[in-house]
């Protein structure tokens, strides 16, 4: 091949080493695989004063992938960031018969494992150019000379393949072959692109196993429990939008809170795993519909057992009337009937467990077990309701024992004790402390650790928001309807009020309407109802900036 060089010029050499240096800490740190191959084809450019150049990657296919070009003269930025497709097929390495293709230049490169000089691709011999010669009769350019450079990761194989076009002389700007020294250059430089493309792509490998891993334990719990299936996604999301949120304001005591990718990044995995100690929670109590529910709900044998109190009651009118044709037993017999129907509609209404319970409710359910006997399947005369359906129907919130709300609760002591056990790298320590804290309080009555708003990270208190206001306007609940935005906003002002959760988030949450953005992906339309900000408890207006 014909290769007239550039001749070389020590007196840039130390700085164009010194670049070198420089472009693979660079590379080293960079994280988004677009950004990354922009910045190896740019840092290509520069190091060798290239024109334009194309990156390409080996597909699973065996064929080259445009994923970068770059044209200074022609003003083409195409891939990568910049969300303009590259319009071009992939370069096939092997045709039909499967025998390897070596007429294109990045193909010949890849086959035999070597760099390619080429000083003028109009006079070269052996290599296609047709394509090339086709785009400078379509844009007025000139492509002369070309040094295409494969890369090899740390195992040997050639994932991607460099080409650089056109390098011009410093000081006329004509063009030129690329020297000796270039070609040192690029392939060095492809060498360490090679290991940092590897690098991002296993660690993103990892990541992506490691967050399928918690979508399957999160898928599980969600099996679990239809009635919560979707909260273990919901809350991250509502987390992040809050968090974001806090990163952008520009007011009030926050403003100087700041997240970098990393911080993101371990937010994320925190809030994907804030529940994932519900797998160890029994499905009986998560999916605890009424107050008497356990496997199947008790208030079918409640009716039962009322079903045999009216059955005796008319057995008891007959023999009256028997005894004595002339007395009333048929009206009290109704009126006997009556009460027991009373009785059971009350406890039907008791055992759904809708409202708050009062004091005289409660006692009318321990009267109900005390007034009515019955005879079990010994034969034993006792109580019309058992010790545990009297503590479950006087339940005075919701539809939980204190004992099963004990075991609801352990779930974020086990969540924790998971977390804490888990060998975490340095830019996810804190994923414990993020997932682990959504149940406390800014007061310190809240649990598994009792902790106050100032042992609390931000990014903990976002997570506490997003965990009360996921559970108030969720709609998937066998207890209750999702709430609107105003009954929602309304008791979540109460609780800033109450010390239940951080003010200054509950401030940025109302200012940035974060409430809304979740809404609009998430809550129903009759939901989203006009806010009154004005009636909303603890909503104070934004500080001027």
């Amino acid at each position: 091949m014909n290769q007239m060089h550039r001749p070389p010029d020590p007196t840039n050499l130390f700085e164009r080493l010194e670049q070198l240096n420089q472009i693979g800490v660079a590379l080293s740190k960079e994280t988004d695989i677009n950004r990354l191959l922009e910045a190896i084809l740019v840092a290509a450019q520069k190091i060798t004063r290239a024109d334009g150049g194309t990156l390409y990657r080996m597909t699973e296919e065996r064929s080259l992938k445009f994923e970068i070009m770059r044209n200074d003269t022609l003003g083409i930025a195409m891939g990568g960031t910049t969300g303009t497709p590259i319009p071009f097929y992939p370069l096939n390495l092997f045709d039909k018969e499967g025998a390897p293709i070596t007429s294109m230049v990045a193909a010949y490169a890849v086959h035999h494992d070597q760099s390619v000089n080429i000083a003028d691709a109009y006079t070269e011999e052996g290599f296609d150019f047709a394509g090339t010669k086709n785009f400078d009769k379509k844009t007025g350019y000139r492509s002369q000379s070309f040094l295409t450079v494969p890369m090899k990761n740390h195992e040997n194989e050639i994932i991607g393949v460099l080409q650089l076009l056109n390098a011009k002389d410093p000081g006329s700007g004509s063009v030129s072959a690329f020297s000796k020294e270039d070609q040192q250059l690029a392939e060095s430089l492809a060498s360490q692109a090679a290991i940092a493309l590897t690098n991002r792509l296993l660690i993103n490998h990892l990541e992506n196993l490691f967050e399928s891993f918690i979508n399957l334990i999160n898928a599980a719990i969600d099996d679990k429990s239809p009635y919560t299936a979707g909260h273990c996604s919901r809350v991250p999301q509502l987390t992040m939008l809050l968090a974001e949120a806090v990163n952008e304001v520009k007011v009030g005591p926050l403003r100087e809170f700041s997240m970098t990718d990393k911080d993101r990044y371990e937010l994320k995995i925190a809030g994907l795993l804030h529940d994932c100690g519900k797998v160890t929670t029994p499905v009986h109590v998560v999916d605890k519909a009424t107050k008497l529910q356990t496997i199947f709900d008790r208030v079918h044998l409640v009716d039962t057992r009322f079903e045999v109190l009216k059955r005796d009651a008319e057995i008891a009118a007959l023999k009256a009337k028997l005894a004595d044709p002339a007395a009333d037993a048929d009206a009290q017999l109704a009126q006997r009937l009556r009460e027991i129907e009373e009785d059971r509609e009350f406890l039907r209404t008791a055992n759904v467990g809708g409202e708050l319970m009062n004091d005289a409710d409660q006692q009318r359910v321990q009267k109900i077990s005390a007034r009515y006997r019955w005879r079990d399947v010994d034969g034993r005369e006792t109580d019309f309701l058992t010790d545990d359906e009297v503590e479950n129907l006087t339940i005075r919130a919701g539809t939980l024992t204190a004992t099963e709300r004990q075991i609801i609760n352990h779930h974020i002591e086990v969540t924790i004790q998971m977390l804490e056990a888990l060998p975490w790298p340095k830019h996810l320590k804190n994923v414990a402390e993020y997932a682990g804290g959504h149940h406390e309080r800014m007061d310190g009555k809240g649990y598994p650790r009792g902790l106050t708003r100032e042992q609390m990270s931000v990014q903990a208190r976002c997570m506490g928001i997003a965990d009360i206001f996921e559970a108030l306007t969720a709609k998937d609940r066998p207890y209750k309807k999702g709430k609107t935005l105003t009954e929602s906003l309304t008791i979540l002002g109460k609780f800033k009020l109450g010390g239940h959760i951080d003010p200054d988030l509950f401030d940025v949450f109302m200012w940035e309407k974060v409430y809304l953005k979740y809404a609009e992906q998430f809550m129903d339309r009759h939901q989203i109802d006009d806010v009154d900000l004005s009636k909303i408890p603890g909503y104070v207006p934004p500080p001027a900036p």
